[in-house]
């Protein structure tokens, strides 16, 4: 396989403050720990060590024996690893997605496991363990509801509500009878498993296990207990909406894009198809807790009774949750994609409130996979014409435009002649108003007539042009469509299948060729 790297400006796809950050800008020092160059992770576990107790990995351990339980092939020696205190995690996250959603889920786990493999080689004195974070108990269920498959779009109508990861997973058999040559490996987790979060779970184990890839639940009993203390002081001082938004002030005040806007409390009540906001209101006086669209409501003393006896029922929202996650796992890094770095980049303060180190933040890999009819096509439409490779990241308009001007060499333009158009009008309306003021009105009316009689007359001149490479140009939008899909990138809506059933070692030989800490965009070559 062969690959290249293209700067991620060139792609013009991604914002400002992600960019910043991968450049190491001045401006976001003050919003993280370090840059997550691979000489700085010994100093982050050193700092990790020292707020990570054996009591803690004890918890862990066992919490993650009793989630394995009924998964074949647990990852055991990993798991054991994780009981010595020279052991630390390599994190990511993401959502239940249906037939694991969209690329980038593979690519995220992937960062994880090629870092922690790194940085074993770099410290051999630590042990680095690559983790998976199932995103379990959240409730946009229409967010995972679909994948596609090549180019078709498959939709799975769940009639569950709640934690996504709590669905009954069965009925999605039947969207997996609609697709072509479906892989077994899923249809046999949804057939079998209880739940959404134990089938995605034996999905990954078995593609990624073997890594060494550890798979964690939050919602779990035991692992909520461990994070009393914080949901208190949530509950009682609302100490991350204080904390984020001075910090999503700050970032504003530069001109960054806010990912996330937090509530005054920022967790969810969850129980049996409910997890709906929790809200603190005074009543007579008092402090009451109440659970939107629900009647649930309790007064201060009986709600933080319930945070004791019941912590399974409080889920940390979006906020909270990498709070949580880095409370419960040794961990040095969290790795995400660029919507995900910028909201961890208005968290750094919610950590510090809560005497919880902030973790490396070490971008995803970003992959463009070619297969050989790509690369034919794109030699053919791109290269011969002496184009850029970084012209299918335009606008499918744009690459058009681009394309014709290459082929076309000089293609007749009328822009000139409207300049002089748009003029003539503007010295006629002029005269009109010296002769008459109120005919000025009329001038100005007259000269919007003219520029549109132009512009329709460059739109026919334009489209005279492209009917003589009409074929090329369907081709090229093909082309296009299919490596930029609807003008994004392919690894936000491809699925791994359109790959691996055709090649059954895509996804490893993938994982071969990336490098966690060039953090440059990958084009793989089939």
């Amino acid at each position: 396989m062969n690959k290249f790297y293209i700067d991620f400006e060139a792609t013009q796809k991604f914002e400002p403050i992600f960019l910043d950050y991968i450049q190491q800008k001045p401006q976001l020092l003050p919003f993280y720990a370090c840059s997550p160059t691979i000489e700085n992770f010994e100093k982050q576990a050193q700092q990790k060590a020292n707020h990570y107790t054996a009591a803690q990995r004890q918890l862990l351990h066992q919490a993650l024996t009793e989630q394995y339980s009924t998964t074949a092939h647990p990852p055991k020696i990993a798991l054991d690893l994780l009981l010595q205190p020279n052991t630390f995690t390599l994190t990511t996250g993401h959502q239940l997605n249906i037939f694991t959603g969209p690329l980038y889920f593979h690519y995220k786990i992937m960062t994880v496991i090629q870092a922690a493999a790194e940085l074993r080689k770099k410290y051999p004195h630590y042990n680095f363990v690559p983790v998976y974070w199932m995103a379990s108990e959240d409730h946009d269920a229409e967010e995972i509801s679909f994948f596609r498959l090549w180019g078709k779009k498959y939709t799975w109508q769940a009639e569950q509500q709640g934690a996504v990861g709590r669905f009954a997973p069965q009925s999605l058999l039947e969207v997996a009878r609609k697709a072509p040559e479906m892989d077994s490996l899923l249809t046999k987790a949804y057939q079998k498993a209880n739940t959404l979060a134990e089938a995605t779970r034996w999905i990954v184990n078995e593609l990624y296990g073997a890594e060494g890839l550890v798979i964690i639940d939050g919602d779990d009993a035991l692992l909520k207990k461990s994070f009393t203390p914080l949901l208190k002081k949530e509950l009682t001082t609302q100490f991350s909406y204080k904390a984020m938004t001075q910090t999503s002030e700050q970032l504003a005040a530069l001109q960054y894009k806010i990912q996330v806007n937090p509530r005054e409390i920022n967790l969810f009540y969850l129980d049996h198809q409910v997890r709906e906001r929790i809200v603190q209101e005074v009543e007579n006086e008092q402090v009451v807790y109440k659970v939107l669209h629900t009647d649930l409501q309790w007064t201060s003393a009986d709600f933080l009774a319930l945070l004791e006896t019941a912590p399974q029922k409080f889920s940390p929202n979006v906020v909270l949750r990498p709070l949580y996650q880095e409370h419960l796992l040794p961990n040095v890094s969290y790795t995400g994609g660029p919507g995900e770095l910028a909201y961890w980049l208005q968290l750094k303060e919610v950590f510090t409130q809560a005497e919880v180190p902030f973790p490396l933040l070490l971008p995803r890999n970003h992959v463009l996979y070619l297969t050989k009819q790509d690369q034919a096509n794109l030699q053919a439409k791109l290269t011969a014409n002496h184009l850029p490779f970084t012209a299918i990241f335009q606008s499918a308009a744009e690459l058009k435009k681009m394309y014709l001007a290459k082929v076309l060499q000089n293609p007749t333009t009328i822009e000139t002649e409207l300049a002089a158009w748009e003029q003539i009008g503007e010295q006629i309306t002029e005269k009109l108003k010296k002769t008459d003021a109120t005919l000025e009105k009329y001038g100005k009316a007259q000269q919007v007539a003219m520029k549109k009689i132009a512009e329709k007359l460059q739109k026919k001149l334009q489209k005279a042009q492209e009917l003589r490479f009409e074929a090329d140009l369907r081709q090229l939008e093909t082309l296009h469509q299919r490596l930029c899909p609807n003008g994004g990138l392919q690894e936000r809506t491809d699925n791994y299948l359109s790959f691996s059933l055709n090649n059954p070692n895509f996804l490893k030989s993938v994982s071969q060729q990336l490098n966690p800490f060039d953090w440059r965009f990958v084009v793989l070559e089939e």
